[in-house]
Parts: structure tokens; C-alpha cells; sequence
């Protein structure tokens, strides 16, 4: 695709896991200095990403681009979404505006920013990634916890979806993102492995309605969305 005249950047700005202080100082920057601001929005209208921002960036006077994603499993419908909130950023890009989408955590661990990357910079589009602090990392620091020592692996698994299943023995730490609907089936997994004592679990990381436990050993309820398992 070619452009003759100068295009708007796409900039994919992580805004943390929901502490307005976790914020970097190019985050703040970049989405003061962009005209067009998108972020996912509910079903409900809420746009998360966006309400933690406006508490540490001026956001007055900006474009406000809701972009909308479906929560199906189903490839098609889901490459569809992604394909409708490229087209409405498109046309600001091509009359040459810069749009920052904020994204919770950080744009590169399971955010939709990438998928609207790929097309959009296929297609000619400059695209810029700003990392923000992993909700995992915040959730640590809320446990007081390490996640690694000397040589001791790392692994990052979807807490949703099919659920961790056998990757739960990998060797090293574990981090369950996103585990509020699969948590009675995981909550069993871990039983079973006789690991209720060692596990952490944050919900709602930094947001209202945050609550934490050093150990899942007394089996607490959870159904939150925003629900990080840390196994170290």
C-alpha cells in the first residue's frame, strides 16, 4: 500500500495493570502528545485502560476511539473485531493523526494492540510499541514475592481458554493470567498437586475491588476476570 502524504503513527502505549503511579514516563508522554486516543470498551461502556491514564496523563481534548473486541473463542469472529477496530483507526492515520492505544499491562503479553499492528503495518501504517509494567510483575510485588532465582525458569500461561492443564509441571515458577473463569477447575489442578499452599493470588491487580492472597490454601472465592495465580 502506498502513501503519498505523511501518516499518522500507531502507538500501542501499556498503562500497567491498574496503579496510575505504575505508568512510565513515555506512556504519560506519548498519550499527551497523540490526538486520537482508542482503547477497548466493554460491553458496559467502561474503558479501563483509559480511566487509568486519565489519572496520570492530561487527557483533555483528545479524540476518544472505543474500540470494541469480542470475548468468543471462535477465530473467525475474533479476526473479524480485529479487523473493524483497524478500519476505524485507519482513517485517522490517513489524514495524518497520530492515535495511542492504551493497553492494559504491557503491549506485547496477550494484547489486542498487536493484532491491530499487524494488519495496520501491513498495509503500510508506521507502528510504535510502548512497554508498561506486566501485570504479573505487579502482582508479585503485591505478594512480595520473586518470581525467579539463579537459573530457574519462567513460564506465563493462559489461565483461560483450555486452562494450563499439563503445562502446570513445567519445571520453574508459573504465572496463570487471567484465571477468574477457569479458577474452580485450576483451584481442583492444584489440590491435586497439593499446591494450595504455595500459591498466590492476586485479583483486580491495582484496580477497585483489588483483593489479595498470600495462599489459596483456605480455597477463596474468585470469579474476577483479572485474576493472576502466581506459582513460584
Amino acid at each position: 500500500m502506498e502513501h503519498s502524504k505523511k501518516l499518522g503513527t500507531f502507538y500501542g502505549v501499556g498503562v500497567g495493570p491498574g496503579d496510575p503511579e505504575l505508568l512510565t514516563l513515555k506512556a504519560v508522554r506519548v498519550l499527551e502528545a497523540c490526538p486520537v486516543l482508542a482503547a477497548p470498551q466493554t460491553a458496559s461502556g467502561e474503558m479501563t485502560a483509559l480511566s487509568i491514564a486519565r489519572q496520570a496523563a492530561d487527557l483533555e481534548g483528545k479524540t476518544l476511539l472505543p474500540l470494541y473486541f469480542t470475548m468468543s473463542r471462535d477465530r473467525a469472529k475474533q479476526q473479524e473485531a480485529h479487523r473493524a477496530a483497524a478500519d476505524a483507526v485507519r482513517p485517522y492515520l490517513e489524514a495524518g493523526q497520530d492515535v495511542a492505544m492504551a493497553i492494559l499491562g504491557d503491549v506485547s503479553i496477550f494484547s489486542t494492540y498487536c493484532y491491530l499492528m499487524d494488519i495496520l503495518k501491513a498495509e503500510g501504517f508506521p507502528c510504535v510499541m510502548v512497554p508498561g509494567v506486566p501485570s504479573f510483575c505487579a502482582v508479585a510485588a503485591r505478594l512480595g514475592r520473586s518470581l525467579t532465582e539463579a537459573n530457574t525458569p519462567l513460564h506465563i500461561l493462559p489461565g483461560g481458554g483450555e486452562g494450563p492443564g499439563e503445562t502446570l509441571d513445567l519445571p520453574g515458577s508459573k504465572i496463570l493470567m487471567k484465571s477468574g473463569k477457569n479458577y474452580p477447575r485450576i483451584l481442583e489442578e492444584l489440590e491435586q498437586r497439593d499446591w494450595l499452599d504455595r500459591a498466590g493470588m492476586v485479583e483486580n491487580c491495582g484496580l477497585p475491588g483489588e483483593r489479595v492472597f498470600s495462599s489459596l490454601k483456605e480455597k477463596p472465592e474468585s470469579s474476577g476476570y483479572f485474576t493472576t495465580i502466581i506459582l513460584p
